[in-house]
């Protein structure tokens, strides 16, 4: 889940192509954490593996991120990656079209507050700003039903 993202600018004109968001819950964890920030990429094109932004389909002022495990004849069914978080298309069924925003193309994990060892500045830097990859973590879950 994430604070609402602006489709336009304050001019009117339409927004750029990404946004920045951010994590809160465990629904994508190990792929995503509480407090990672995303870039998101509105209006891309979208396949079964890619981590999404959308509107949750009966709360649309609330926007969650989850994988797309396949396409279905009415919209996107999607998972978390977390199995036993919820909050995914087991519990609200198909996501139409039209309640995807975008695809998550990076995520950047802040540093957490007291980690100033050098240990603990090299393990972050060297973790802290990743791609968010298509696929990772839904087949062994697709498997698994």
């Amino acid at each position: 889940m994430m604070p609402e993202l602006s489709q336009e600018s304050d001019r009117g004109r339409p927004a750029p192509p990404f946004g920045v968001a951010e994590v809160t819950g465990p629904s994508m964890v190990p792929t995503l954490y509480h407090g990672d920030r995303l870039l998101v990429h509105y209006g891309a094109r979208i396949k079964p593996g890619d981590v999404i932004v959308l509107r949750h389909p009966f709360q649309q002022d609330l926007l969650v991120v989850k994988r797309i495990a396949e396409r279905r004849e009415t919209g996107w069914w999607v998972l978390g990656d977390n199995a036993y978080a919820g909050g995914d298309s087991t519990d609200y069924g198909v996501v139409p079209d039209d309640l995807v925003l975008g695809r998550v193309r990076f995520r950047y994990r802040p540093l957490r507050p007291g980690r100033r060892s050098p240990w603990a500045l090299l393990g972050w830097a060297l973790s802290a700003a990743r791609p968010v990859l298509s696929g990772r973590a839904v087949s062994r879950r697709l498997r698994a039903r």
